[in-house]
């Protein structure tokens, strides 16, 4: 028997939307959920725990003691200077937001600010006991570029761990778990790997590192991206 016009008209927009919404694949629409959960909480406290930590490292680098240079290795030789890799190096600041902007919950959002705050109260701490500071590069900036700011600002102390590889380290192993939760695509978490590499490598190509201090920050993010996973029992 043939429907009603009404019942077949009124089920085309429906088949349509359907149609339409599936289209998109599932883990964007997870990855945006997560974007919009919390939202006004995180981005305030991502900007209050990033604009409170600059003013507590520039005065553990001022007022710490005499610090120890540290030794250049064969792979320090190796690594040239590219100065244009400046803005992969300042891009953590936008990487280390991502599992905060991809937390899932409450629960997912405290462990990874918990791991970057006690992560970087160590780092402090050895800042403060134990100061380092790299070799004095011989290194040419053109005046009033973000590489000069750069080499003002941020003098050759509070070398060893180097925070920005384990910041980096640590956001790379928590947007992975993150996004092999919504079933992201392999090329995105190549691209999460890769990123991270980046920013690495970018530490000691612009000059702010050596590989001691590398290797050290690289433990001190793997430690932590090891003791902030959850059983599967909490994750249940």
């Amino acid at each position: 028997m043939t429907p009603p016009a009404s019942d077949v008209t009124s089920s085309s927009p429906s088949s349509s939307s359907a149609s339409s919404s599936s289209r998109v694949p599932p883990w964007l629409t997870a990855l945006w959920k997560r974007s919009i959960t919390l939202f006004p909480l995180k981005l305030v406290g991502n900007t209050v725990a990033t604009l409170g930590f600059f003013p507590l490292y520039f005065w553990i680098m001022k007022n710490a003691g005499q610090a120890w240079v540290l030794p250049l290795t064969p792979i320090d030789r190796l690594v040239a200077f590219w100065p244009w890799l400046l803005p992969v190096y300042l891009s953590l600041w936008g990487y280390i937001a991502l599992p905060v902007l991809l937390a899932r919950d409450m629960r997912e959002l405290q462990g990874f600010s918990l791991g970057c705050a006690t992560m970087t109260l160590l780092a402090l701490l050895v800042f403060w006991f134990m100061p380092t500071a790299i070799p004095n590069f011989v290194v040419e900036t053109t005046p009033g570029t973000s590489l000069q700011f750069l080499k003002m600002v941020d003098s050759a102390g509070n070398a060893f761990p180097s925070l920005h590889v384990s910041f980096s380290v640590f956001t790379c192993v928590a947007l992975a778990r993150q996004l092999r939760a919504v079933g992201a695509p392999a090329w995105l978490r190549v691209a999460n790997v890769a990123w991270a590499a980046g920013i690495v490598y970018s530490t000691m190509a612009v000059r702010q590192h050596v590989l001691i201090d590398v290797l050290g920050g690289f433990a001190l993010g793997v430690a932590f991206g090891i003791a902030t996973r959850q059983r599967p029992g909490a994750q249940a």
